[in-house]
């Protein structure tokens, strides 16, 4: 289905704080022209085949939500580079950028929430880890695999191998940051291992 190494190389992670927010940091490029990557991101029954289903009034001041997962507003949508929303709190930011060269698109994207939900950079481990397999689903999607049902392929021992050196990557991302303690980074580690490693049932 893929490489895990491979697939874990290909993201780029940072992390940063200040006095008010936490923010994560993910790059990746995608062998697919800007508007491919933009429709995959943006068009409903695309989105459905490697992400979560998702409702609502899909335009800018609109509301949507992702089937058993997060919604909120849709704060900006620039066809086709940037794409801008909250994500299950108004103060939970999503800003997502594309940028193509040569029919290869590198997408950024920043994760920012308060402070007070993040607790510390190791917040990082909250969220980075499903971002993570977001971005590899997408890719999968994009080089026209089978992803199946999203859920049960998230689910599955390749993509639970994958989770693990995904919550490492995010370990040194954090540790390389100076973001976080030890002993905060330590205790977010084991809740993204329960979280994101543990198959169910």
């Amino acid at each position: 289905m893929f490489d895990m190494l491979d697939e874990i190389a290909a993201i780029r992670r940072g992390v940063t704080r200040d006095d008010n927010a936490v923010s994560v940091t993910l790059s990746r490029r995608y062998d697919a022209p800007a508007a491919d990557v933009w429709d995959a991101l943006t068009n409903p029954e695309r989105i459905s085949r490697w992400f979560f289903p998702v409702s609502g009034d899909l335009k800018v001041g609109g509301a949507y939500q992702t089937e058993g997962n997060a919604g909120g507003q849709i704060l900006r949508c620039d066809k086709p580079n940037r794409l801008e929303l909250t994500w299950g709190a108004p103060d939970s930011v999503v800003d997502l950028h594309l940028t193509e060269a040569g029919g290869v698109t590198t997408m950024e994207f920043t994760h920012s929430v308060p402070l007070a939900m993040a607790q510390s950079g190791a917040g990082a481990l909250f969220v980075g880890p499903g971002w993570d397999g977001a971005l590899l689903g997408l890719g999968i999607f994009l080089r026209g695999e089978a992803v199946g049902d999203p859920l049960e392929a998230a689910n599955s021992p390749a993509v639970v191998e994958f989770n693990k050196g995904s919550i490492d990557a995010w370990t040194a991302a954090i540790e390389t940051s100076g973001t976080a303690t030890a002993d905060e980074i330590a205790a977010l580690r084991e809740v993204a291992i329960a979280q994101y490693t543990v198959l169910p049932g």
